[in-house]
């Protein structure tokens, strides 16, 4: 009978080393070293998450509560321009930003929702307004947004403007019209002191069937701002890219607005308080718990589901078309 292996005197400390990782058992010391990977691992993820969670405590509640920023002051000019100003995000960005009293130059394809969306904000808010009814799709416009601009102190850019498709759609189906206007619309409006904010899209993040270009532009806009944001760090200039999920607006095939999905004013109200601390974000403390889900979700995964959806979407639209 073997007698019994005399227990570790663990008192002098002086004496620690790293052998307690070895057991007798094991001389390789397989098991223990496994085990201690997976402590680190379990530590860098909860150290990770912990400090993720304060990020967005900060970004998306505490500024909330207590930023009351005066953008004209911080940004250097009272005018902010908004592109796809007469509806939707947009819209409300425009309404925001005034409420903030700054003036507003409002840019759209239609002049008469534009002219509308300026009287109510001139009425409200007691701000000037500039109306530029501009076809974001032709490439011989900018001549003329910097002709319209020139003069005034710009302090706040929002490039809002964008296509999105009728309804989900494999590529070839999309007609070529709406191809070109996706891609130069999306991400031609982006190329233009002060602070830019620029729509970009949680679509973007992995590949979506159905909408592989709209998707495509966005996660365009997305790497374009960041880059942009640390060239021009040095020159004063904040660029900031926003990545929504579903807003409730026209584009979104007529979703209501819920928690998960906020309408544009609630929307634009919480992310207008992220610009000046976070350069990329969801603006929405909702849609940073579905990116945070979304990081989780493995490639194959998101594509099922997003063509599962689009195709839902699909046959709605269509079906509505018809009555």
């Amino acid at each position: 009978m073997a007698e019994p292996k005399p227990a570790r005197d663990c008192s002098d400390l002086s004496d620690f080393t790293f052998s307690w990782l070895l057991s007798y058992d094991d001389k390789l010391g397989l098991a223990n070293v496994l085990a201690i990977i997976g402590l680190f691992y379990v530590a860098k993820v909860s150290v990770g998450l912990f400090f993720r969670v304060l990020t967005g405590l900060r970004i998306y509640i505490f500024s909330q509560l207590t930023r009351r920023t005066d953008f004209a002051v911080k940004y250097g000019g009272r005018w902010a321009v908004i592109t796809g100003a007469s509806e939707g995000i947009g819209k409300a960005f425009a309404c925001e930003l005034a409420r903030h009293g700054m003036n507003v130059v409002l840019m759209s394809r239609s002049s008469q929702k534009l002219e509308k969306v300026a009287e109510t904000i001139e009425k409200e808010h007691k701000v000037g307004t500039l109306v530029i009814s501009v076809d974001f799709s032709r490439q011989d416009v900018y001549p003329q947004i910097c002709n319209a601009l020139d003069g005034l102190e710009i302090g706040i850019l929002v490039n809002n403007v964008g296509v999105m498709y009728e309804y989900p759609q494999y590529f070839l189906d999309v007609p070529e019209k709406k191809l070109f206007d996706l891609v130069n619309v999306n991400m031609l409006s982006a190329i233009m002191s002060g602070a830019i904010i620029n729509l970009s899209s949680s679509a973007g993040e992995l590949p979506t069937p159905q909408m592989a270009v709209y998707a495509a532009t966005k996660e365009f806009i997305d790497n374009f701002s960041r880059a942009l944001a640390y060239e021009y760090s040095f020159h004063g200039v904040e660029i900031q890219s926003l990545r929504p999920f579903y807003v409730a607006t026209a584009m979104a095939y007529g979703t209501k607005p819920s928690i998960a999905v906020p309408s544009a004013e609630t929307y634009v109200k919480h992310a207008l308080q992220t610009l000046g601390l976070s350069r990329r974000n969801t603006g929405y403390w909702s849609h940073s718990v579905q990116g945070w889900f979304q990081g989780f979700c493995p490639e194959w995964l998101w594509m099922w589901g997003a063509s599962l959806l689009n195709d839902q979407i699909r046959y709605k639209v269509l079906r509505s078309r018809k009555h």
